[in-house]
């Protein structure tokens, strides 16, 4: 998982986009587009067929004054079913701007500090270390370390290609920035 940036220049901000009971397409068009089509949690692309929905990241704030932006995020539905039902805290918030420093990958998990407790309930709550979760991974990255080799490129070339020609292919970008050691995110178009 990576952090999630908020555009301080958002047009939910400007605009003043609330969630409401009922219609939010504007509001979740907007916060795909931020978050270029990729899946908070499972960091998958989000495809016209794939079922999404507007995720509470706490979902205690839903429908409440202290709601707001930063709460929300796109997430594919099935993953965010699957978030444990019971809220966790202190927890790490996706957008927090040492997120990547604090929650750490390493050979497909998601590992933290002993004392970063915040850290440890956002790896629980999200189930982030579920061992198909952690085989899925390791086998995405080698596959494409097996592709790269087989075409002789380097790994900013061998995506810049995948984002150009099959963006809908790319998932666990985290995992990419730190085994290939490549700015994914700043690659993939706005």
């Amino acid at each position: 998982m990576k952090r999630i940036f908020k555009n301080p220049s958002s047009e939910i901000i400007s605009k003043r986009i609330i969630y409401k009971n009922g219609n939010n397409k504007k509001l979740a068009s907007i916060l795909l587009k931020e978050q270029k089509n990729f899946c908070a949690y499972t960091e998958e692309y989000i495809g016209l067929n794939d079922a999404v929905d507007i995720e509470h990241f706490n979902p205690n704030l839903k429908y409440s004054e202290t709601d707001s932006y930063q709460n929300w995020f796109m997430v594919k539905h099935k993953p965010n079913n699957l978030k444990r039902t019971s809220w966790i805290e202190p927890i790490l918030n996706p957008v927090d701007k040492n997120f990547e420093t604090r929650l750490i990958y390493s050979d497909g998990y998601f590992l933290h500090n002993p004392e970063d407790i915040e850290a440890k309930n956002l790896i629980d709550l999200l189930n982030l270390n579920d061992e198909i979760f952690v085989k899925n991974r390791k086998r995405f990255i080698e596959r494409r370390k097996e592709r790269i080799a087989e075409k002789e490129v380097s790994p900013f070339d061998y995506f810049a290609e995948k984002i150009e020609n099959e963006i809908e292919s790319l998932k666990y970008l985290r995992a990419i920035q730190e085994e290939f050691e490549i700015d994914i995110w700043n690659m993939i178009p706005e």
